[in-house]
């Protein structure tokens, strides 16, 4: 019995009471209403629920006596053994072991699908994160927004949502003419201009650049500007993707800011079309010679210029038009994560919205991670000045990286600790959740050689108290996914497997799945493979969620 179940009993409980309390009024309540919490303490059952205190005064009377009448009517029903009434009016419930124990079997069934759930279906999320600048390597200050931003998709789809990743590539613009003068500038044995990137890796491009086009130098100045640029921005976004590629984050959409400034058919660009659309929603005004975006009337500090007085547009323009053109794409909400220095945009992103006509407080989130920190870590010798997420990887490993990385809030500041990291021990928070799930693939292996397997399923003698403990806390992985989607928060499915980690090993130390010395394979060794199984598959499922891999052997 789960707590879906549990609830459509106590939802049958209500009704009537609710009938003869309040005739003719209905109840207003739906089982998706009626939620349960874990008890602290494991003595006091499966579940509780405070129901009776929060419809007391509207059923008319005090709540111990109604949670003694509901109480009453669900141990009445099938799966539930006892129920009591404590304190002000909670209600304690304890299933029997039969119903208890038959997660165990339908997790196992369920397979990959166990905890998929649909608390956002019919929601269109775009989530863009990482987005740096294609002018050099990922760093470390990308690491931990690729971390949770693709997490954060994993749980929105597991939930039911249509999201995709998106990354926005800076390629239009100074930062990017600066880029094309540097690469030249190595091409040409030149010292690096003012103001230009230093680092080996602009050698190693400009090397690349030369080898691809032999002619570079001799063609005219300007159009070996293009040439450098566009080539070494070829090669730079080349090596981003295969970062990402390695640190296991996918992005569905790679979004060319060159994009929103190209001309069409009738001459005009997506920004021209933007400003032309939010004059027409009635916030934008001209003042000495420039367009403004009365922002201030979403909450930004001042109004926004979005073209200056000479006619160039500002990058608020550019933002406007990529906010919109993600509404035309169809995605109704749009998720920008962003570093710990980008506080300033959360008022602008959000003005944009209301300047659209969109709902600042629904259609936008902006999430603001703070900085990390890797002690020992060294400058990059190619880039000179920065730790690449490159040598990240090549130190700690993707899953080591990427676990720490999400297993705190984003907003909290990470100083992490890498010869922990590296460490095969239980105080490594990575390595412990990992051998857990490798624990649950050898006790399988040994119980395949000794003759034990699942072709027999008896729930009902699952009755050791680490087994109620561990089904217990099975039956709460579809809740923790569906509110860490909610939420954002992939932590929370991290420390939960840190959790269950904690039971597994406690059920593994007290109860067996092979029988000891010459005694007889019973119906109670084989359900314990399945409770082993099943798991198996919630670790493998949760470490999905978080990009990081499942090991069968430590």
């Amino acid at each position: 019995m789960n707590p879906e179940t549990l609830a459509h009993a106590l939802l049958a409980v209500l009704t009537p009471l609710a009938d003869e309390r309040r005739p003719g009024e209905p109840l207003g309540l739906t089982a998706a209403d009626l939620v349960f919490e874990r008890p602290r303490n494991r003595d006091h059952g499966d579940w509780a629920s405070n129901i009776a205190m929060r419809l007391a005064k509207q059923f008319g009377t005090n709540p111990r006596e109604l949670a003694q009448q509901i109480a009453d009517g669900l141990a009445a029903v099938d799966g539930v053994a006892s129920t009591e009434v404590a304190g002000p009016g909670f209600i304690n419930i304890r299933l029997d072991a039969a119903a208890a124990g038959a997660l165990a079997k339908t997790i196992v069934d369920a397979g990959a699908a166990y905890g998929t759930n649909d608390s956002q279906q019919g929601v269109t999320v775009n989530l863009e994160f990482v987005s740096a600048n294609p002018t050099g390597p990922l760093h470390i200050a990308h690491t931990r927004w690729a971390a949770l931003g693709d997490s954060i998709v994993r749980l929105l789809l597991a939930s039911g949502a249509h999201a995709v990743r998106e990354y926005y590539i800076n390629d239009a613009g100074a930062q990017m003419a600066r880029f094309a003068s540097s690469v030249l500038a190595a091409a040409k044995g030149e010292p690096t201009p003012e103001g230009g990137y230093p680092g080996e890796y602009i050698t190693t491009l400009a090397q690349r650049v030369l080898a691809a086009r032999p002619d570079l130098l001799d063609l005219p100045d300007e159009e070996q500007f293009v040439v450098a640029r566009d080539q070494a921005y070829e090669y730079q976004l080349a090596e981003i993707k295969h970062s990402l590629d390695r640190f296991n984050v996918p992005f569905d959409v790679w979004f060319s800011e060159r994009t929103l400034h190209e001309k069409d058919a009738s001459g005009t660009s997506l920004i021209d079309q933007a400003v032309d659309r939010l004059r027409e929603q009635g916030h934008v005004f001209d003042l000495d010679g420039a367009v403004w975006v009365r922002t201030t009337d979403f909450g930004d500090d001042k109004d926004r210029v979005i073209r200056r007085s000479n006619g160039e547009y500002t990058y608020f323009a550019a933002d406007a038009a990529y906010y919109l053109n993600k509404g035309d794409r169809g995605f109704q909400n749009k998720i920008y994560l962003l570093g710990a220095d980008h506080h300033g945009y959360v008022h602008r992103l959000k003005a944009v919205a209301g300047a659209a006509g969109e709902d600042p407080e629904k259609n936008i989130q902006v999430l603001i991670g703070q900085t990390v920190s890797i002690n020992g870590a060294r400058l990059s010798k190619r880039a000179g000045n920065i730790i690449e997420m490159d040598d990240l990887l090549d130190w700690l490993g993707t899953d080591a990286l990427r676990y720490s990385l999400e297993r705190s809030p984003a907003d909290s500041p990470l100083d992490l600790d890498p010869e922990l990291l590296q460490k095969r021990t239980n105080d490594n928070p990575v390595f412990y959740v990992q051998y857990a799930h490798a624990r649950t693939y050898n006790v399988a292996r040994n119980a395949g050689d000794s003759g034990v397997d699942r072709s027999e399923f008896a729930p009902e003698t699952l009755t050791h108290e680490s087994e109620a403990a561990l089904l217990g806390a099975l039956q709460e992985f579809p809740r923790i996914v569906a509110f860490a989607a909610e939420v954002r928060e992939p932590h929370r499915v991290a420390r939960y497997l840190e959790e269950l980690a904690g039971l597994y090993h406690r059920w593994y130390d007290n109860c067996r799945v092979i029988p000891q010395g010459d005694d007889p394979i019973e119906s109670v060794h084989r359900t314990r493979l399945w409770l082993n199984d099943a798991a198996g598959q919630v670790f493998r499922n949760g470490l999905d969620l978080l990009g990081v891999s499942a090991p069968e052997r430590m």
